[in-house]
């Protein structure tokens, strides 16, 4: 049995002497080597050499994972296969080496998966950011699988919609060298998502919202997302309550650029015909104040503020309903009166939060129960028996119910930005 300091050299030769993006120092580096000596240390039988499927398993995805981020792959898989070769021809310790090089390979590639990535997802809810694994907890629940294959094969698949993408980036792979950058983007924070679980996905490229229940879709619907100069950010966080008739309150900007000018233009009859009011600031104990007391010259100039929101009811922005999730920008899911917009190919029209083509729907998938105010009153909240995360993504790539790929429009150019790297074995 190879001694486990020797085991760790050995793995570094493989790797090249690369450095783990989650490591920061040199006694860092041999981690994972360490634990897995420690593993085998606290076992009598092997791992991986009972069950040849996972071995393969392994081993495949290991020759593809740089699509992944894990460029290292391919030529730990070559080990592997070197080792494995050994151990058939009766080389001493070649078996522990196969055992120990397997094992290594899933932990580093289990943690280049759960790396949170070069995606630029904002975690609004830090608990929705991918967890990297110790390598003993890799290791741990390796051992307690009653199935190591489909342990491996759930692993790398991380869930549906990036397995189907990855089977269709090994394809490209093989026959175009590398996968398409829209591919390739999409892949990427494809991984990102839940591997199991009820969520909310909004795709910003295709512009539609999916309900998803332990990777099944269980329902979608069309949705108006940012314009390419107000981009709603990709984002997550987790849904907590329903609001019936919100207010609108108007961005600044919007005051500004559009209300304050009207307001000049056609007196304060404009607030009026349109339901608007003005209120103090923007404090929670803000009262409604006279919109004649404001200097709207000023606000149409820039130099002063008001903050102006559009009360309950018909024409109201927000339309009958709204869906928040705590975050710094202000982003939220909401109902709309303006449902031309819905029978637009591109729909991007918005300032940054997701307008929904059927609010009702979701709140009912939501609340299970028929989405309907108990009363009139403005603000109106109804807390959710548990919080649902929402995810903001970008998949200009994406698989349908079918089993094919459909494409969307690169609306905010994502894919074309340059790659920084994931966490990943980089030479």
């Amino acid at each position: 049995m190879p001694h486990p300091l020797l085991f760790g050299a050995a793995l570094a030769a493989v790797l090249g002497g690369a450095v783990p993006a989650v490591a920061a120092t040199s006694s860092d580096r041999l981690a994972p080597a360490l634990a897995v000596s420690q593993f085998y240390a606290a076992r009598s039988e092997p791992l991986w050499l009972r069950s040849p499927a996972a071995i393969q398993t392994l081993v495949s995805a290991l020759r593809t994972a740089p699509i992944d981020g894990f460029n290292d792959g391919p030529e730990l898989g070559r080990s592997i296969d070197a080792a494995l070769a050994d151990a058939k021809a009766g080389v001493p310790g070649a078996s522990q080496e196969a055992e120990r090089l397997l094992s290594s390979g899933l932990v580093l590639y289990t943690q280049a998966l759960r790396w949170p990535g070069r995606s630029r997802i904002i975690y609004a809810d830090p608990s929705l950011a991918p967890k990297v694994p110790t390598p003993t907890e890799v290791l741990t629940q390796a051992a307690a699988a009653s199935d190591l294959a489909a342990f491996v094969r759930q692993t790398v698949e991380v869930n549906p919609i990036h397995a189907a993408l990855r089977a269709a980036a090994t394809d490209q792979l093989d026959f175009l060298g590398q996968p398409s950058p829209a591919l390739k983007g999409s892949l990427e924070r494809a991984r990102l998502l839940p591997s199991n679980g009820r969520f909310v996905l909004v795709d910003i490229a295709s512009q539609e919202l999916m309900m998803i229940d332990h990777g099944r879709v269980e329902d979608r619907m069309k949705v108006v997302v940012g314009k390419p100069d107000m981009k709603t950010p990709l984002m997550a966080g987790t849904l907590r309550q329903v609001t019936f008739n919100p207010y609108w309150n108007v961005p600044v900007d919007l005051v500004q650029k559009t209300i304050a000018a009207n307001v000049l233009r056609s007196g304060l009859s404009y607030l009026a015909q349109r339901n608007y009011e003005v209120l103090s600031g923007w404090t929670a104990d803000a009262t409604v104040i006279d919109p004649a007391t404001v200097d709207w010259q000023a606000v149409a100039d820039g130099r002063a503020e008001a903050r102006v929101r559009q009360r309950p009811g018909k024409g109201n922005m927000m339309g009958a309903m709204k869906f928040e999730f705590p975050n710094e920008l202000g982003i939220y899911l909401h109902d709309t009166p303006q449902r031309e917009l819905f029978g637009k190919d591109a729909r991007t029209f918005s300032s940054g939060c997701v307008r929904l083509e059927d609010a009702a729907r979701l709140g009912r998938w939501l609340l299970g129960r028929e989405p309907v105010a108990a009363s009139s009153q403005p603000e109106l909240n109804v807390a959710l028996g548990k919080g649902v995360p929402v995810f903001l993504t970008y998949l200009t790539v994406r698989p349908e119910a079918d089993g094919t790929l459909a494409s969307a429009p690169d609306v905010y150019g994502l894919d074309g930005q340059p790659a920084t790297e994931l966490a990943t074995l980089q030479r």
